[in-house]
């Protein structure tokens, strides 16, 4: 297997040190080493070979300023209407952006398009200027953009994937599972949900470094957080889907997304679900590493993509 398939595989063996020495105490320092981990992988994400890849930037899909996105596709391409993948930012509800520093998070959508995908990557409203529900409304508006002009990029409207990671992971969940949601996404619409290290469920526990942005999304009554959380529904959507954290996870992430996992297994879904655990990687390598050389969670999302037929 080539080294590049293995967990930080593309880093150098000091980096990779380094990010094995912050996985266990990732959650004493969060947002330092979020940053850590950005400046370590951005000189290699900056040096992919993208050539070929044409980039229509903040396209709108909503009147507000952030209701923007980018699209990536291959130029020239002449094939049928290739897969989907629409990927939403994380930032703990109240901060974050498609491109935090010009290669992160636009590796994601760039490793996509270089697999053959049409890939969307989207700005969202952010709170407190947009509260619960309006992440997830505005998942499903970008999706349906996406799915009525997709096809003049090479896009198949029939095969878009969403993709949240993080607090992006949490809208998409939302979209798809929340029966509060009146205009929720269906599957006839969407082709598979793809979790990334999301926000399933809502909480303000005194160890929840992010308690402020839950707050701020979901609102200070926390009598409301049961129903109003992801993982309350997880029977709500047919959708195949796909679940996966880092070893080395936010506090309580992993438990949500196995969570999640559990209940949608029970709930008699006929699709395909998957959960995959990411080993070494944490909350934030576990999107960083895409077009880095890096090949772990990919091809697996990738196989999941195919399979979902």
């Amino acid at each position: 297997m080539n080294n590049a398939s293995q967990p930080f595989g593309s880093l150098s063996a000091q980096d990779q040190a380094v990010l094995d020495g912050i996985g266990p105490r990732w959650s004493e320092d969060i947002n330092g080493h979020r940053d850590l981990v950005v400046r370590t992988y951005t000189p290699l994400v900056l040096q992919a070979d993208n050539r070929g890849i044409e980039v229509a930037r903040d396209l709108p899909y909503g009147a507000a300023p952030r209701q923007v996105l980018d699209v990536y596709s291959r130029s020239a391409w002449a094939g049928e209407a290739r897969d989907v993948l629409v990927f939403f930012h994380g930032g703990a509800f109240i901060r974050g952006s498609k491109s935090a520093n010009g290669a992160i998070y636009d590796n994601v959508a760039y490793w996509f398009a270089r697999q053959g995908c049409v890939a969307v990557n989207v700005e969202y409203r952010l709170a407190p200027h947009t509260a619960y529900p309006g992440g997830a409304t505005d998942v499903v508006a970008a999706a349906r953009w996406v799915r009525t002009h997709i096809a003049r990029f090479g896009g198949d409207a029939g095969r878009i994937f969403l993709m949240g990671h993080s607090a992006g992971g949490s809208h998409v969940a939302s979209a798809l599972f929340d029966p509060a949601l009146a205009e929720r996404l269906t599957p006839a619409e969407i082709a598979g949900a793809l979790l990334v290290s999301a926000r399933l469920r809502a909480d303000v526990l005194p160890d929840n470094p992010n308690a402020d942005g839950v707050r701020a999304y979901f609102g200070e009554d926390t009598t409301l957080y049961e129903q109003r959380s992801p993982a309350s529904h997880a029977g709500q959507s047919n959708v195949p889907l796909f679940i996966a954290v880092a070893q080395y996870e936010n506090t309580h992430l992993d438990r949500y997304g196995r969570e999640f996992h559990a209940r949608a297994l029970a709930s008699g879904r006929t699709a395909p679900t998957r959960f995959a655990v990411l080993p070494r990687h944490n909350h934030t390598s576990i999107v960083a590493h895409f077009n880095s050389g890096e090949e772990t969670l990919g091809p697996q999302l990738l196989d999941f993509m195919h399979a979902a037929r």
